[in-house]
C-alpha cells in the first residue's frame, strides 16, 4: 500500500437508515488520521494525505505499540473538560510541532480507531468485507493489548441502541452516528458509508478561495444543487487549513459565481460542512473542514 492512501468517506442522510446487516458507530467530530506503523516508526496521514505526524506526536508515540506494516484509519481526538472539542482537534492539526508539543500537555489526544487497511500478515485487507475487518481490528488492539489512547470505536447492529447512542451521547461531542453496511469492502474516495449529524448542515466541495493563497480569506464552494458561492471570512483554523490545502495546488484562475463573486478557481479535493440555512443565500457559512 502507497503513501498516502485515500480514505473511505461517507454521506449525509436526513434520518437514521434501518435495515439487514448495518452497524452502527458513534461519529467522533475529531480530525480524520490514518496512522501507519512503519517498520521504523508511525505515520499519521490526513484525509487530504498531509503528514501531521509532529502535530499528533503523542498518538505516534502511543502506536509504536503496534505491530510493523500495519495501517490503521480513525479519527484523532481531543477532550476538554470530559468532552470531544472539534475546536481543539482543529487547531492541533494546523499547529506548528512546537505548539502542538504545548496543546498535547494541556490536552493529550486519544485515536478512535474504526477500520484497518492494512495487517503484517494478511498485507492490503481492503477488499475484505467490512465485519470480517472489524473483527481484525478487535483481534489486533486485543493481541497487543492497546488501550487508551488508541480504541476501537464501539459498533451495534442494534437500532435501538443505536438511537440511544444518538440521543444520549450528543452532550459528550458527539456529533451523530455513522452507518456501514457489514459486506462492504474499504473503497478510498468513495462516499460508502452513511452518516446522520444532530447540526443542520450540508457539504460543499471546495472549488476555490478569495485572497492569498498562504492567508485566503473566503472559500468558494459547490452547493449540493451545484450553485457556487463563497463562504463568511474564514476563522483561523478554518483559514489554516485552506492554506495547507493550497500548498499543492496550482494557483487558482479567476472565475465568478453566480452571483457576480469574483474568486480563485483551484482544482482541489476537499469538502467542508456547511449551515443548511445559509445555502440560500450568496454567502454561506463554513462550520468545519472535512
Amino acid at each position: 500500500m502507497d503513501w498516502p492512501v485515500s480514505v473511505a468517506l461517507a454521506q449525509a442522510v436526513p434520518t437514521l437508515p434501518v435495515g439487514s446487516n448495518l452497524h452502527y458507530e458513534p461519529k467522533f467530530d475529531g480530525h480524520r488520521l490514518v496512522m501507519w506503523r512503519t517498520e521504523e516508526t508511525v505515520r499519521l496521514q490526513t484525509r487530504s494525505g498531509r503528514d501531521v505526524t509532529r502535530q499528533w506526536l503523542d498518538l505516534a508515540l502511543a502506536g509504536m505499540q503496534l505491530p510493523a506494516s500495519l495501517v490503521l484509519d480513525g479519527e484523532g481526538v481531543v477532550y476538554v473538560d470530559g468532552r470531544v472539542d472539534f475546536g481543539a482537534a482543529q487547531s492541533r492539526s494546523n499547529s506548528s510541532p512546537a505548539r502542538a508539543r504545548l496543546l498535547a500537555e494541556a490536552h493529550p489526544a486519544a485515536y478512535a480507531v474504526f477500520d484497518v487497511l492494512q495487517h503484517p500478515m494478511h498485507g492490503d485487507v481492503r477488499g475484505w468485507a467490512w465485519v470480517r475487518r472489524r473483527a481484525l481490528l478487535e483481534q489486533v488492539l486485543e493481541e497487543y493489548s492497546m488501550g487508551p489512547p488508541i480504541q476501537a470505536v464501539p459498533t451495534t447492529t442494534d437500532v435501538a441502541l443505536a438511537r440511544v447512542w444518538y440521543d444520549a451521547l450528543r452532550v459528550q461531542g458527539i456529533e451523530g452516528l455513522v452507518v456501514k453496511g457489514g459486506a462492504t469492502t474499504y473503497r478510498g474516495g468513495s462516499r460508502q458509508w452513511m452518516k446522520v449529524r444532530h447540526a443542520e448542515t450540508v457539504d460543499a466541495r471546495v472549488v476555490g478561495h478569495t485572497g492569498p493563497a498562504s492567508r485566503p480569506r473566503a472559500v468558494a464552494v459547490q452547493l449540493p444543487d451545484g450553485r457556487i458561492a463563497l463562504s463568511q471570512a474564514l476563522k483561523a483554523p478554518l483559514a489554516a487549513w485552506v492554506a495547507h490545502l493550497l500548498e499543492g495546488a496550482s494557483p487558482g484562475r479567476q472565475a465568478w459565481t453566480g452571483d457576480g463573486e469574483r474568486y480563485l478557481k483551484v482544482d482541489v479535493d476537499a469538502v467542508v460542512e456547511v449551515l443548511s440555512g445559509t445555502t440560500r443565500h450568496s454567502v454561506v457559512t463554513v462550520t468545519r473542514a472535512k
